[in-house]
C-alpha cells in the first residue's frame, strides 16, 4: 500500500516543531521513528497532509536521574530504553517491556514517545507506563504541562495531547528493587498482546482489555485490603470492555486477564 500524498518538513528543534504544528494545524502529524504512523498511513487509516520529522531533535533523546524520578526523553529509542543500565536498575518494568517490542530493527528506530503518543491499546509501553505510575510532560505554545499516565490515554489511539503539543519527556518513579511482573499472551513473540499485564508497587495495568490501557482497579483494591494473589486476580476483568476480533472474543480475553494477572503477581522479579 502507498500512503496518500503529503508534504514532508523537518524540524530543527522543539520550538520549530511547535511553530510548524501551529502553522499546519490538525492536518499535520509528527514523525519520529515512524513504526506506528507509517503503517497506518499505508493502510490509509491516517492521512495527514503534512509530516513534521522530529527524529533529529537530539535534546529529546536522553535517560537521566532527576531526584526521585527517572527522566526519559521522548525520542529515546526502544533499544536505548531497554538496554540503559539506569532504566534497568531504576525502572526495570519499563526496560523489560521496551525490550519486547517488535524486532531489533523496530527497537532501534521506534521511540518511547512515539509509542505512547500512538496509544495502541494492545501495545507494550502504554500499559507499562500506566503500571509504573509515570508522568508525561507535554510542551505546547503555552509552555509545559504534566499529565499522569492515568489521564493520558483517553481511547482508541487517542490521548490528552492537543494538536499543537509535543510529548517531550516521560518521568518514571524510581523503583529499584521493587517487585514487578509482566505477562502477555501473543501468537508470536514480537506481536501485540492479545491480552497483556504489567504490575509494580501494587498497581496493575492491562493491555487490550478496552479502548485504552487501563488499571485493574478491583484487583488493586483487593491486594491493598490483604487479599491473596488468586483471589485478587479473579477480579482482574471487572469493569473492562475487551473487543472481539480474529484472535479472541471478550470472554476469552477476560479469562486471559485473570490468568495473566495471577502469573504477573506471582512471578514478580526484582
Amino acid at each position: 500500500m502507498i500512503p496518500a500524498p503529503f508534504e514532508y518538513l523537518r524540524a530543527h528543534d522543539v520550538a520549530h516543531a511547535l511553530d510548524l504544528l501551529r502553522e499546519h494545524g490538525d492536518e499535520a502529524k509528527l514523525l519520529a521513528g515512524g513504526h506506528s504512523l507509517l503503517p497506518m498511513m499505508k493502510l490509509r487509516l491516517a492521512r495527514p497532509t503534512v509530516l513534521i520529522d522530529i527524529a533529529e531533535l537530539a535534546d529529546l533523546d536522553y535517560v537521566r536521574v532527576d531526584g526521585d524520578t527517572l527522566a526519559v526523553g521522548a525520542l529515546a529509542t526502544h533499544a536505548r530504553v531497554g538496554e540503559a543500565e539506569l532504566v534497568r536498575a531504576e525502572a526495570p518494568l519499563i526496560a523489560h517491556s521496551a525490550s519486547l517490542i517488535g524486532d531489533p530493527q523496530v527497537r532501534h528506530r521506534g521511540t518511547i514517545g512515539g509509542s505512547l503518543a500512538h496509544a495502541d491499546p494492545a501495545a507494550d509501553l502504554p500499559m507499562a507506563v500506566l503500571a509504573a505510575g509515570a508522568t508525561l510532560v507535554l510542551e505546547g505554545p503555552a509552555g509545559r504541562r504534566e499529565v499522569d499516565a492515568d489521564d493520558f490515554f483517553t481511547g482508541f489511539f487517542t490521548t490528552a495531547l492537543e494538536p499543537d503539543e509535543i510529548l517531550v519527556e516521560i518521568r518514571l518513579p524510581r523503583r529499584a528493587g521493587e517487585p514487578w511482573g509482566y505477562e502477555k499472551f501473543v501468537r508470536r513473540s514480537n506481536d501485540w498482546a492479545i491480552v497483556g499485564v504489567a504490575t509494580v508497587a501494587g498497581r496493575v495495568a492491562l493491555a487490550n482489555m478496552g479502548s485504552a490501557p487501563l488499571r485493574a482497579a478491583e484487583t488493586e483494591r483487593a491486594l491493598a485490603a490483604g487479599a491473596g494473589i488468586d483471589a485478587a486476580a479473579e477480579l482482574a476483568a471487572e469493569n473492562t470492555d475487551p473487543v472481539s476480533d480474529l484472535h479472541a472474543d471478550p470472554a476469552y480475553r477476560r479469562h486471559l486477564a485473570r490468568v495473566l494477572v495471577a502469573r504477573a503477581l506471582s512471578s514478580a522479579p526484582g
